[in-house]
């Protein structure tokens, strides 16, 4: 592939980027930034939660996936719809009752100001961890396939990306982002449905035939009932779907600030039942991919990489395929990273902001200004931790950061929990010291359980031992039943009702 050539297709995305950031940011002020005037439509927001939630790791992992686990993916997926259900049914009623921006000022008024500003901070931990990590990994592959060619140092090619992402975000916050999303869904959807497409035609396959592929081969297992020590066992992937759901949807500002910038709760509800119904599809379209790939693989007697994650790059840049195949690969990937990352740093900013600076009540002109400074910031720092992760240049190293940004997701679903079903109060002031405390203890309780049990392999349920923990040791903070917010509070009740 001419790196020069994929370079100008890059550069003609971001200028459609560019475009729709100024057509979306007229008019602009801190309200449309941060929740885009409550307006967006809500079959658009559906639609790009998509990328959101989907990133370049998504693009690049799941097709490998199918090597090692076959389709057993599909089974935290359908755990899914229960998270969705809860977050339809109980946090988006709240979230739109109490008309909040940042959803952790929930937090303040049900607990304290301790209680606010810790849920703020593991949420800003978790983002700036992950986020990072994601455009470290595309980072990578695009280094590899166009700027080692052009002698482009990687914190150059960093920088680039980030500048790219931040002049097309900085003005327009959410009500661009749900326009960019739409159309950066499109083409990473668009580039897995090629790629199935021309697969599907070297292998000489119809659509009856692809289906046949799938159906018989040997990895398209997808429940497991039988082995519950295995990571693949149904109920423990099930379950951890439905709360990785809850924690990293519902519980997430980047994801929820999107739903908040619809009309009202009925169309925020109607997005997510959508968003929710297409999420199977897509998952299954990618899972698909793998299997296709994997068969072309031993078709044309290429030896599968050590490392899945290598599956799909190795094919469609290593002269495997033909090259417009590789641009459109590298074109998806691109689009499902930065629709992950362009809204990660609205909502970055907009947490810092709110949460951390306590800002909201500055005139426009001060907080646009601020909002601006914040905005450059954390593009500065998500820079610096990429940097980092390439520096430390272990996989072993940067995967265990990335699991340990998974902890901190536990202490807010205790948190969360605990306001939202229970009528008690906390003891603020000790509400971090049992927010650190969890993961630390949520880890000590998985190596025990490995120890004691030796087949045992612990997966994604370490967010419920986590989110239990911490739940615990809210009640054992707790003060006892009493009105909160002069009687105005919503508690939900057992039927799901505020």
């Amino acid at each position: 592939m001419n790196p020069l050539f994929i370079l100008g297709l890059l550069a003609a995305y971001f200028l459609v980027l560019l475009f729709i950031s100024f057509l979306t940011s007229r008019k602009v002020d801190s309200t449309s930034f941060f929740i885009g005037d409550r307006n967006s439509r809500w079959y658009v927001v559906a639609f790009g939660m998509i990328g959101a939630s989907l990133s370049g790791i998504t693009f690049i992992s799941v097709p490998g996936w199918v090597i090692t686990s076959k389709f057993f993916y599909m089974q935290m997926v359908l755990g899914y719809f229960l998270g969705y259900a809860a977050i339809v049914h109980i946090l988006l009623p709240v979230y739109y009752k109490l008309n909040l921006t940042s959803i952790y000022t929930f937090l303040e008024k049900r607990f304290g100001w301790y209680s606010y500003k810790t849920g703020a901070i593991f949420f800003l931990l978790s983002r700036i961890i992950g986020s990072s990590f994601r455009l470290f990994v595309v980072a990578s592959v695009l280094q590899l396939a166009v700027f080692d060619r052009l002698h482009v140092p990687f914190a150059v090619s960093v920088l680039f990306t980030l500048t790219c992402i931040y002049i097309y975000t900085f003005k327009g916050g959410i009500k661009t982002i749900v326009w960019t999303d739409t159309l950066q869904t499109f083409f990473m959807l668009a580039a897995v449905g090629i790629s199935i497409l021309y697969i599907g035609r070297t292998l000489h396959l119809n659509f009856s035939g692809l289906a046949t592929t799938i159906c018989e081969s040997e990895y398209s297992r997808i429940f497991n009932f039988t082995d519950w020590r295995s990571r693949n066992f149904f109920f423990r992937q099930f379950l951890s779907g439905a709360f990785i759901t809850i924690v990293m949807t519902g519980l997430d500002q980047d994801m929820m600030q999107k739903n908040l910038s619809c009309r009202n709760l009925r169309e925020a509800q109607k997005n997510m039942y959508w968003y929710s119904s297409l999420l199977v599809p897509v998952n299954l379209l990618f899972l698909t991919l793998g299997v296709l790939l994997v068969s072309l693989a031993q078709n044309q007697g290429i030896e599968l990489p050590a490392r899945t994650d290598d599956l799909f790059p190795m094919l469609a840049t290593g002269g495997y395929l033909p090259e417009w195949i590789g641009v459109v690969f590298l074109l998806g990937l691109v689009a499902a990273a930065y629709s992950s990352a362009d809204s990660a740093l609205t909502a970055l900013t907009t947490s810092f902001t709110l949460d951390i600076l306590n800002a909201g009540a500055l005139p426009e002109t001060h907080l646009r200004r601020l909002r601006w400074w914040v905005h450059v910031g954390m593009s500065l720092l998500i820079g610096c931790i990429i940097y980092l992760f390439r520096m430390l240049h272990n996989e072993a190293v940067i995967s265990s950061l990335f699991i340990a940004a998974g902890y901190t997701y536990g202490p807010l679903l205790g948190l969360y929990v605990f306001g939202l079903f229970t009528k008690r109060k906390l003891r603020d002031l000790w509400v971090p010291v049992v927010a650190v405390l969890s993961p630390v203890l949520s880890f000590l309780c998985k190596l025990a359980l490995e120890a004691c049990i030796p087949e045992y392999h612990s997966g994604y349920e370490i967010l419920l031992i986590n989110g239990l923990i911490a739940l615990l040791g809210f009640y054992l903070l707790s003060l006892g039943q009493g009105r909160v917010l002069n009687g105005r509070y919503p508690v939900v009740d057992g039927g799901g009702q505020v």
